[in-house]
């Protein structure tokens, strides 16, 4: 069956929506990529080795063996002749069969960041974010804070029961979260994995695009059917100004970009701009904003890394049209506001952050992030996100209900396939390996789910979460 890169399982046969896609297409054709795909693999598989040792603190045993397989695929580690820890300057460097070598160094808060090849350095000022000092932070959010009355009485028994599913031996489940109403009931980590420890997230930075983009919506800088204002569409009568920013968050803009999961996806034809993003060196935020348009905007629905990564573009723009610290922004804004200390952002090499999969964080922020929506924006007294901006994400895009496949919204995978042992109106987070994070609104329920990434291979980390689900679900009966 065929995944997506959040771990939802598409509907199997495709070709009707491929069919829709084809007729409405605007001509033109793809342009794959120049390189080695196997250099390309190098440039993930160090960067995902860097971020995983140095940033989730797993040994390079566990982490080449476990993690990382979206950019690394794991049957192509057999290019690997060698693999160099260099623990004085947190540098991983990869050495390949084709004889490339590819070295990712950790770069203050941006992370861990692949050096374009051939080169020593990015092509940025690294900087280091403090987060607010720890006694001003929240330590967890209670029922008052959020609004409830904290009479959560969700029978000990039902959750025990469904942590120990999450937690199923083959499914490699590191951290499981469970709030209700507000307040935090459960949760579980893996030996070795803390409260605090940052993992590897994936697509669940979508998410958190959405919501730094709705951050700038409630200050005033933007708003969902305004024309997204990108500069290189700007010119004369580019047809791409028509593509409203909510189009963009509806992964509807209609530009052309190669993803695995596009119904008719052909492997032979080359490296996919999906993957290219991130493992390419290159300006990523440029490259989005220079792909042509396939469709119309809002009307073909397609799950590309584009769309976050002009939504991305347009953030950038925003903070720096301001005066402001680009990459302070996410924390000050947002992360500070909601007690969040140790959720790392990465870059590519011209300090765009790539956070629509190439962020860690533990499974508490999440959790927070997840409340925050639960609450329609609001945490405690302050009102982050527009009033609304919830509903709104977890609405299905028009285009994809039109492509007959009712699970997007604004970032946020919805359950209106009731694919899931949960309620059709809910809406999740969710990233390559398994990682999600449920909000669930009819019970005031958010769920995180993280794990490395072996587990999801051989669908056990599915298997496992939804078992856990559909056992939270009982505690309503």
């Amino acid at each position: 069956m065929a995944q997506d890169l959040g771990g939802q399982a598409q509907t199997p046969d495709l070709t009707a929506v491929y069919e829709r896609g084809r007729k409405l297409e605007l001509g033109g054709s793809y342009e794959i990529p120049s390189g080695d795909p196997i250099t390309f693999f190098g440039s993930g598989f160090a960067k995902v080795m860097a971020s995983n040792i140095f940033i989730s603190g797993l040994t390079p045993e566990f982490a080449a063996e476990h993690t990382g397989y979206f950019t690394a695929p794991y049957e192509m580690r057999e290019h690997v002749t060698g693999v160099e820890v260099g623990d004085s300057d947190k540098s991983v460097t990869v050495h390949l069969d084709n004889g490339v070598s590819r070295t990712a160094r950790m770069h203050l808060s941006q992370g861990a960041i692949t050096l374009p090849q051939g080169e020593e350095a990015v092509y940025f000022e690294p900087t280091r974010v403090e987060p607010k000092p720890a006694e001003q932070a929240i330590a967890w959010p209670d029922a008052e804070h959020f609004g409830f009355d904290g009479s959560t009485g969700l029978p000990k028994d039902v959750v025990e029961d469904a942590l120990a599913r999450a937690f199923a031996d083959d499914a490699m489940t590191a951290a499981v979260v469970v709030t209700h109403k507000g307040k935090l009931v459960a949760e579980r980590y893996r030996p070795g994995i803390e409260i605090n420890t940052p993992l590897e997230s994936w697509s669940m930075g979508k998410s958190l695009v959405a919501t730094l983009l709705g951050v700038l919506m409630h200050q005033g800088e933007y708003s969902l059917d305004q024309p997204a204002p990108v500069p290189e569409w700007q010119q004369g009568e580019d047809p791409r100004q028509a593509i409203r920013i909510r189009d963009i968050l509806n992964m509807s803009s209609g530009l052309r970009f190669r993803a695995m999961q596009d119904p008719g996806y052909d492997p032979s034809l080359g490296y996919p701009d999906h993957l290219y993003v991130y493992t390419g060196g290159i300006d990523a935020f440029r490259f989005a904003a220079s792909r042509p348009r396939q469709w119309p905007p809002n009307t073909v629905g397609r799950y590309r890394n584009v769309d976050p990564l002009l939504a991305g573009y347009l953030i950038r723009l925003a903070v720096e049209k301001r005066g402001e610290d680009y990459h302070a922004f996410p924390q000050s804004a947002l992360f500070d506001k909601l007690g969040i200390a140790d959720t790392i952002l990465e870059t590519d090499p011209y300090g765009n952050f790539l956070t629509q999969g190439y962020e860690f964080g533990s499974a508490r922020n999440w959790a927070r992030l997840g409340n925050l929506y639960l609450n329609d924006g609001m945490w405690g007294e302050e009102r982050l996100l527009p009033e609304g901006y919830a509903d709104f994400v977890s609405m299905l895009a028009p285009s994809w209900v039109e492509d007959g496949r009712p699970i997007y919204g604004g970032f946020f995978w919805i359950n209106g396939d009731g694919a899931l042992p949960i309620p059709k109106n809910s809406y999740a987070m969710r990233g390559a390996g398994g990682q999600s994070t449920h909000i669930i609104p009819e019970h005031d329920l958010v769920v995180v789910r993280m794990g490395h990434y072996s587990g999801f291979t051989s669908g056990a980390s599915t298997r496992a979460t939804t078992d856990a689900l559909g056992r939270l679900m009982q505690a309503f009966d």
